[in-house]
């Protein structure tokens, strides 16, 4: 009798799949510029901007492969640095308006496969994978 996979390749899976099903939509849109590396440096942005060093602790990245990545999507347009307002002496990272509409694709492919799951797995299902997955947050996600 075959093993059954542990359940952290089951999640591991299962958002692979959804993180290049949203890249390819993205690319497909006309961002094809962008790298995987970048696309997840990108995601930990948060709405009021970033310090690079959070940014490389999060993507679990070197702090020079994370300025890298972040130098390349700020000449795409992507993203910009600005002063950060608490401490005049640092810098955030934040999403420019090219990176909003990439963002937008983004969103718009995660509700796609939202939809898709939900009818592969039903309603009821569907709600208990995302209390469960919230709830196991709790305990995994040191950002949250």
């Amino acid at each position: 009798m075959a093993q059954e996979p542990p359940v952290a390749l089951l999640m591991f899976i299962a958002q692979r799949y959804a993180e290049n099903r949203i890249l390819e939509a993205v690319r497909s849109a006309g961002f094809d510029e962008i790298t995987l590396a970048q696309a997840r440096v990108a995601a930990r942005i948060g709405p009021d901007g970033t310090r690079l060093t959070d940014l490389a602790e999060q993507a679990q990245v070197a702090k020079q492969t994370a300025t890298h990545l972040v130098d390349r999507l700020e000449r795409a347009g992507y993203v910009e640095r600005v002063v950060d307002p608490t401490d005049g002496r640092g810098r955030l990272v934040r999403i420019a308006a090219r990176g909003e509409e990439a963002i937008a694709i983004a969103r718009l492919e995660e509700a796609r496969i939202d939809e898709e799951w939900t009818r592969h797995l039903g309603v009821r299902g569907m709600r208990e994978l995302r209390q469960l997955l919230t709830k196991l947050r709790e305990i995994t996600d040191p950002y949250a």
